[in-house]
């Protein structure tokens, strides 16, 4: 048997109707879904007898709640949850002026191993399926007892290392009988891995790409991101995706003392981003115990910021949430599965 949330809805619709009954008790199936039932016999709008058969030919599985933190200063919740396996990811809950947002997982560690991050701690375990995914979004809104509106996959893991699952997970949340989150309201970020970018790009979906740079040059890249492809081949897929898609992307940048926020790294990521018209996110580092690397000061962002503004880039800086419960990727993971 499979898990039902991994397999394409139209898929469902067909193995229903060879069943003997209407497409659109797939809808309402789906539907139930989206609530967090994980239960065949509570969908009780639907046929007795065919929810015995869904019952004897697919799973359901819905993850535990290991640990829920919520922040004392801005409300931010992040939920570490168990999987089937006794894996676990972590997933976010974040509260904004334009809504609620989610920042999910991909995958169950991470083989991309930079240095500032708590994630790769221990390297790739496993790639979470869709429905794993979706799962993260239903439950953390239902741990958090309010809905989302945005999704990031920024959590745990590369999404463009388990891109084919990730792709049918945004097929699945965005259906209207799913759970509706338009493809325009969901960032997928990558650390950049150009040929992944480019498959990507060719399925022409509305979604923002968040490209994690980090360092615009390429000693100090491959130095804290070990996958470095180049920044130039990086920035040839960023040109490519553009012209392919017409949608804008963003580069994240965290900010590392003595590291990435010199005056002349502030020149070429400006550059890059001329280049290809990003828009540049900088992310004050969440400091990681076993990494020791350590955030640039604030006077250093501020004067980071306004130099990237002078040379007409557009700039942010990221608000930092969850700062008092480890919101930071990974860290809650690592700190449970070492006293567990």
């Amino acid at each position: 048997m499979i898990d039902i949330l991994s397999i394409p809805f139209e898929t469902v619709e067909k193995q229903i109707a060879d069943l003997g009954y209407p497409r659109y008790r797939a809808k309402q199936l789906f539907q139930w879904l989206a609530e967090g039932c994980r239960n065949f016999e509570e969908m009780t709008n639907l046929p007795k007898a065919l929810r015995q058969l869904l019952g004897e030919r697919y799973l359901l599985h819905n993850p535990r709640l290991l640990r829920k933190q919520t922040s004392a200063e801005d409300g931010t919740i992040k939920c570490l949850w168990e999987l089937q396996d006794g894996h676990s990811v972590e997933t976010v809950f974040m509260r904004y002026h334009y809504g609620n947002s989610v920042c999910i997982s991909s995958q169950v560690g991470c083989r991309q191993g930079c240095a500032f991050c708590a994630s790769t701690i221990g390297g790739l375990v496993r790639s979470l399926s869709p429905g794993e995914m979706y799962d993260e979004v239903i439950f953390t809104e239902k741990a958090a007892s309010d809905r989302v509106s945005n999704i990031v996959l920024m959590g745990i893991g590369e999404p463009l290392d388990n891109l084919e699952n990730v792709l049918a997970f945004l097929h699945l949340i965005s259906r209207e009988d799913a759970r509706n989150i338009g493809l325009r309201h969901i960032t997928v970020s990558t650390c950049g891995l150009p040929e992944q970018m480019l498959l990507l790009a060719a399925e022409k979906l509305p979604i923002t790409l968040s490209v994690s740079l980090h360092a615009p040059d390429d000693a100090t890249r491959s130095k804290i991101m070990p996958s470095n492809r180049g920044v130039e081949t990086v920035m040839q897929a960023c040109e490519q995706y553009v012209r392919i898609t017409g949608r804008r992307i963003s580069f994240e940048y965290a900010m590392i003392e003595g590291v990435n926020d010199s005056i002349v790294q502030a020149n070429l990521l400006a550059a890059h981003a001329k280049r290809i018209g990003a828009h540049v996110n900088l992310i004050p580092l969440n400091y990681v115990e076993e990494r020791g690397l350590k955030p640039s000061s604030s006077a250093v962002i501020a004067l980071f910021q306004d130099m990237l503004l002078n040379l007409g880039v557009n700039v942010t800086v990221r608000r930092r949430l969850g700062a008092d419960i480890d919101a930071s990727c990974g860290q809650l993971r690592r700190k449970y599965t070492a006293n567990h």
